[in-house]
């Protein structure tokens, strides 16, 4: 599956539409990421089920500053609409493998479950 091109225009629809999306923040003049852009494309092909998307963090720098991106690559993977894993960094491909099977194996009730309860810690400590 060829990876999509995300943008502060289209993210909420990619992101909300789709059940597990991996974002690649990248840039073109960064040679780390030249060298992690085959591994994820590679990941792509594998995966028809989860969606691939790349940022360019030069020409959305809006979407990169929401998530504090300070270093690319950025690796970044949602399951339904919730952060699973998030790293700077190139992954191998056995990384990003292991990276993917581990969000796959999740429980996200449990995981829902156990946002709500450290949300409500947080309010009780206020």
């Amino acid at each position: 599956m060829a990876t999509v091109a995300l943008t502060q225009d289209n993210f909420e629809q990619v992101v909300s539409g789709n059940d597990m999306v991996l974002i690649d923040f990248w840039a073109p003049w960064c040679g780390p990421c030249k060298g992690f852009a085959p591994v994820f494309e590679a990941a792509s092909e594998q995966h028809p089920d989860i969606v691939f998307c790349k940022v360019n963090a030069d020409d959305e720098q809006e979407l990169a500053a929401a998530f504090s991106i300070r270093s690319i690559p950025y690796v970044m993977l949602l399951r339904e609409k919730v952060v699973l894993f998030a790293q700077a960094g190139a992954l191998p491909a056995e990384g990003l493998e292991s990276v993917i099977g581990q969000a796959r194996a999740l429980d996200m009730a449990q995981v829902r479950k156990d946002i709500a309860e450290q949300q409500a810690q947080q309010q009780q400590q206020q």
